[in-house]
């Protein structure tokens, strides 16, 4: 990995799926191997909030330091884009030599490196998933050509529905609240940060 380049980098709450209201320090990588015609987040440039191009693991974990708070151990919350086009083993053993806890998002189309700490998987329509196992799986909802249920028998702990945040917000809603209610396995995944105002 000749640098690291990252869109945006700022102390928040996650706000979505299992880990909800959790402090993390937010690091999105900039680029993604997709085109989603729904994607709701820039993830391209490095000109955003904490934004850069970073040299080396060492220089990126300085970085990511500088924006915890806390005494408790730091988690980063690595998204994109696609995290997995630049986390890679050499990044994530300077993370856990320091002690923070990873949490990675991910469209689940890149092999996993070792050892991140929580994995939450995100399948996109007319892609590959290489990855059939996590502690999340996310399915933003509805989305045409993906069935939730081709996943039920994939190792994870939770199976969130999520609404699709497009023009036709409340129709999607309703029909995963619907979704959820016909299919209990599943749970509703709201983007709190959409009605509380954090970034």
């Amino acid at each position: 990995m000749a640098d690291y380049r990252v869109k945006e980098m700022l102390l928040t709450l996650q706000g979505e799926g299992a880990k909800t209201g959790t402090a993390v320090v937010l690091l999105r990588f900039e680029g993604c191997n997709l085109k989603c015609s729904f994607c709701d987040t820039d993830f391209t440039g490095t000109d955003g909030e904490g934004g850069g191009v970073f040299a080396t693991a060492q220089e990126l974990a300085d970085a990511v330091q500088k924006k915890w708070r806390s005494s408790l151990p730091l988690n980063v919350l690595c998204t994109g884009g696609e995290p997995l086009m630049q986390l890679d083993e050499k990044l994530i053993k300077e993370f856990h030599a320091r002690g923070y806890n990873i949490l990675l998002e991910t469209n689940g189309t890149f092999v996993l490196p070792e050892n991140p700490d929580w994995v939450c998987i995100s399948p996109k329509a007319g892609t590959v998933t290489v990855l059939n196992a996590g502690d999340e799986i996310k399915i933003v909802f509805p989305q045409e050509g993906i069935d939730p249920r081709q996943y039920e028998n994939m190792n994870f702990t939770h199976f969130w529905i999520q609404p699709m945040y497009n023009a036709d917000y409340k129709q999607n809603l309703k029909a995963s609240i619907d979704y959820c209610i016909a299919h209990p396995k599943w749970r509703l995944s709201l983007q709190t940060h959409r009605f509380t105002g954090m970034p």
